[in-house]
């Protein structure tokens, strides 16, 4: 069965630890694709929340120390469960708080999937990069030979988002084309990138380098639809919901 077709009939509940701005785009982003979220922060309840989820987001788009410490929590509850951990190190390199919370997390936690940009990328293996903000910025670097660099020494899969995504385990290298450049200009779309991701590997558990895959596939494909259908950011957000949700329900394309 197709990954998203057995990802809607199970409907995994995906545990979101995440920022203030995109934590609504990304609980309806993933009710659109069919998972369930459950938005949980709460030092007191993250441990347990992550033991029965499905899998386990950890955001640090607005970050406090307190998140930290929940979503370390929350990782190796998750991870112990046998769960996959999904990290966006959103603006990894915009602050030294944010990377070195990045990096703690990275060394508590046995991340299965880190998946950020190329901006965040190189900020994590201190590479001189152009970044502005938590945006990709700008800059030159050997993209897929960092990626599988930071796969090996972190034991995990690397997504990096782009153009052309990639996904790297460090040995093998998968690349995604698609999209539309109007996803650049809502808020949220790599946030509930990473969900979608994470939502995918609990249901391809047993080949995550081809489920990653197919998530930053399957989420191209749906940027495609609703950009041609949109008149602008205001609508595109809308259409990209309606998108996740339509994509491959009546035309019975398959991704995978």
């Amino acid at each position: 069965m197709p990954l998203i077709h057995q990802l809607r009939k199970e409907q995994p509940l995906v545990h979101c630890i995440t920022n203030i701005v995109v934590a609504n785009f990304q609980a309806n982003g993933l009710l659109a694709i069919g998972a369930s979220p459950v938005m949980a922060d709460a030092i007191e309840e993250a441990k347990d929340i992550a033991k029965v989820a499905d899998c386990s987001i950890l955001n640090i788009g607005t970050l406090k120390q307190q998140t930290v410490d929940a979503m370390i929590l929350s990782g190796n509850s998750a991870r112990a469960a046998g769960k996959p951990v999904v990290l966006d190190p959103v603006g990894a390199g915009a602050t030294p708080f944010r990377k070195a919370c990045v990096l703690q997390i990275l060394d508590e936690v046995d991340v299965t999937l880190l998946r950020c940009n190329v901006g965040e990328l190189a900020a994590i293996v201190d590479i001189p990069w152009n970044a502005k903000g938590v945006d990709a910025g700008e800059g030159q670097a050997d993209v897929e030979g960092i990626a599988k660099i930071v796969a090996l020494k972190y034991a995990c899969l690397v997504a990096v988002s782009g153009e052309i995504d990639i996904v790297t385990d460090g040995h093998s290298t998968l690349s995604i084309t698609g999209g539309h450049p109007m996803m650049t200009n809502i808020t949220g779309t790599g946030c509930l990138l990473s969900s979608v991701v994470g939502a995918f590997l609990s249901i391809g558990s047993e080949r995550p380098l081809e489920a990653a895959a197919a998530a930053l596939a399957f989420y191209k494909r749906a940027g495609e639809e609703a950009a041609k259908v949109s008149h602008g950011p205001g609508d595109f957000a809308m259409n990209f919901l309606n998108a996740l949700y339509t994509l491959d329900r009546k035309t019975k394309t398959y991704l995978v």
